[in-house]
């Protein structure tokens, strides 16, 4: 079986790279390997290493069950922060027959300026294909929801507002984002596994989503996924009024300020839920 290797970052989901791959896929006894550089971007806030590595492994995630749903057959990591030596590493481990590489037009491309093309063929001596997304003209080939949630992160009235979003149809994929709460020993394990739950429902309600944990401060986890990100829009989930720390704290006007993307606010009442239940 031929085995096509694909190197992308932000640009992973743009129209030109799905079609290229579909364009391999057609031609059948084909599999993919998809290898993400752990890029982190050229300015904005500072993003730490962990949150870099983490959204890397959201994009191999999301890209897999993209393709995994239109039966195309894939495999996935997450490589070195230098996208030659990710190129070369995985060449040396799984070596593929060719080669496609997805960037930035040169003007925006960090890639292009190292002469990344040129340096891959004649390092490897594959064929290789440059596939260029223009993301600020051409987006990406469908919907992308960053979900930014903590407590509320499983609650029925999220879930459903999600899902309701998912059926307006056009492709919509979901990033989760679940703040870590505090600095303690215990918040990340916290977070991970409210994460986990929260994954397993978007599943098994059939959304295609991923997600990480991010930085104790939501506006900072917020702000450092829209520089990691190219998102449509933003949901935000919180307790009601005054239970609501984020909400004493304006985080949803804080972020509606700081983003063109539009930011909807959805209110979860765990307690209103558990008083219902035994009435029900």
């Amino acid at each position: 079986m031929k085995e096509v290797l694909v190197i992308a970052n932000r640009t992973l989901g743009g129209v030109k790279l799905l079609e290229a791959v579909r364009e391999r896929a057609s031609a059948g006894d084909v599999r993919f390997r998809l290898v993400v550089p752990q890029t982190k971007p050229s300015a904005g806030l500072v993003v730490y290493d962990e949150a870099v590595r983490e959204s890397a492994q959201v994009r191999v995630d999301l890209a897999l069950s993209a393709v995994a749903a239109e039966g195309i057959e894939a495999t996935g990591e997450v490589g070195d922060p230098d996208p030659f030596m990710a190129t070369m590493d995985a060449v040396a481990a799984h070596r593929p027959d060719e080669i496609i590489l997805s960037t930035h037009p040169v003007q925006h491309s960090g890639w292009l300026r190292r002469d990344l093309i040129e340096r891959i063929q004649n390092a490897s001596g594959l064929p290789v294909q440059h596939i260029v997304v223009d993301l600020e003209h051409e987006g990406l080939s469908f919907k992308v929801t960053l979900v930014i949630a903590n407590k509320t992160s499983s609650g029925e009235e999220l879930i459903a507002h999600l899902s309701s979003k998912a059926a307006q149809g056009g492709g919509r994929l979901f990033i989760a984002v679940i703040p870590q709460v505090d600095g303690s020993g215990s918040a990340p394990r916290e977070a991970r596994a409210r994460l986990a739950s929260m994954l397993d429902r978007l599943h098994a309600a059939g959304l295609l989503s991923s997600g990480m944990i991010g930085d104790p401060d939501p506006y900072t986890a917020a702000m450092n996924a829209l520089e990691l990100f190219h998102v449509d829009d933003v949901v935000i989930s919180t307790l009601p009024g005054e239970r609501s720390g984020w909400m004493r704290s304006n985080l949803v006007e804080r972020v509606r300020g700081a983003t063109s993307a539009p930011v909807e606010h959805v209110v979860v009442d765990p307690q209103a839920a558990t008083i219902a239940t035994p009435a029900a």
